[in-house]
């Protein structure tokens, strides 16, 4: 298989097979938090994509060189650090450069640092023992499929308020049986590879 085969089932096997949101539940707090408007959702997803594949660099590297099969129990631990931090860099940044976003992101963008989505990434990777461009095709890769299942619920969160839901099933209700017919069709991806 040639080098951009590779990269290419990679990411969409990543994005689409596996998604992070919908076949292995992780990211789910900002995944429903902020999926009311697309605007907000390609923001959230935009800056997953970035805090991703900057964390999962450097953790690779800090991985390798610094805590190896001698310090593995510290990986958690440090990866949150390293989250955490870069997290803070895309918040200042948000902030200065694009207030508005920063604004109506609101208590969602610092969860990032907690969310499992992106540190289950860094573990997998560490764990899974990828060399380093497996790493960042694994990393882009998921971070696409957050960025496609946040922006596919918004669109149809936006359409939702609009239909006239039953009482019981309004609000969250409503988001979560969307969510799980999401995950259902997601399932129908894993056959193409």
């Amino acid at each position: 298989m040639s080098a951009l085969t590779t990269l290419v089932v990679g990411i969409i096997s990543a994005a689409l097979v596996n998604n992070v949101v919908l076949s292995r539940f992780l990211g789910l707090c900002p995944f429903l938090g902020v999926s009311r408007k697309t605007s907000t959702a390609v923001g959230m997803g935009t800056a997953v994509i970035a805090v991703i594949t900057v964390s999962s660099c450097i953790t690779y590297f800090i991985n390798i060189y610094i805590l190896g099969e001698k310090y593995s129990y510290l990986r958690t631990i440090v990866f949150i650090l390293i989250i955490a931090g870069l997290v803070q860099s895309v918040e200042i940044i948000l902030k200065k450069k694009i207030p508005s976003l920063y604004k109506s992101l609101g208590v969602y963008l610092p969860l990032i640092t907690t969310n499992c989505s992106v540190l289950g990434v860094a573990i997998d990777s560490a764990n899974n023992g990828y060399g380093f461009w497996e790493t960042m095709i694994y990393s882009v890769g998921t971070a696409i499929g957050f960025l496609i299942a946040i922006v596919i619920m918004s669109g149809i969160r936006e359409r939702i308020e609009d239909n006239d839901v039953p009482e019981a099933f309004q609000g969250m209700p409503i988001v979560l049986v969307t969510a799980g017919l999401m995950a259902i069709a997601f399932v129908g991806f894993s056959g193409t590879l």
